[in-house]
């Protein structure tokens, strides 16, 4: 079973408190379907859990499958540096069909953000370094396609679905 190669830092995007039990770690890819079908399974598990599950996001864009998953993985971490990474991941999965310039400059803009900012930011690639750090560290995970799941360190290489994924986290919290 392949094992989480970097650990979770203050530099992570993280959901729930530094001391939960299980720490549930999503490669992700804005534009893969699949990711888009595991957003809001991952919504209900977090819901399920609370406190007792730490959940983090790392970028994977699928570059060569996905024309927009760089850009939008970017926009993501433009609105984070800004405190807005969450309400950004949300926005981008909830309207993954219409990825591309035209919403993210809209993302924005309801979300406070610079649109002319985010703009010169994607086309200076700002963000890009943190994007391919995230990108690299899934690799050496054996990451090799989205969503991958690690559950404490541990790759889930089950099912991603509700009761399966709440099981695979059930059973390291009865540990």
């Amino acid at each position: 079973m392949a094992e989480l190669r970097v650990a979770v830092t203050p530099k992570d995007h993280v959901q729930g408190p530094d001391d939960a039990p299980v720490t549930l770690v999503e490669y992700g890819d804005y534009q893969c379907p699949y990711c888009g079908q595991a957003y809001p399974i991952v919504k209900r598990v977090q819901k399920h859990f609370g406190k007792t599950l730490r959940f983090v996001f790392r970028n994977f864009p699928l570059r060569e499958a996905h024309p927009h998953a760089e850009s939008a993985a970017e926009t993501a971490e433009f609105a984070g540096a800004h405190g807005k990474f969450w309400e950004m991941h949300d926005a981008l999965f909830e309207n993954q069909e219409q990825l591309g310039g035209p919403l993210y400059l809209e993302l924005a803009k309801k979300l406070g953000l610079d649109p002319a900012a985010l703009r010169q930011s994607l086309a200076d690639g700002q963000y890009r370094n943190r994007v391919d750090s995230d990108f690299t560290g899934g690799v050496r995970s054996g990451v090799n396609g989205t969503p991958t799941f690690f559950i404490n360190g541990e790759r889930h290489d089950g099912p991603f679905d509700y009761d399966t994924l709440s099981h695979a986290i059930q059973g390291v919290t009865a540990q």
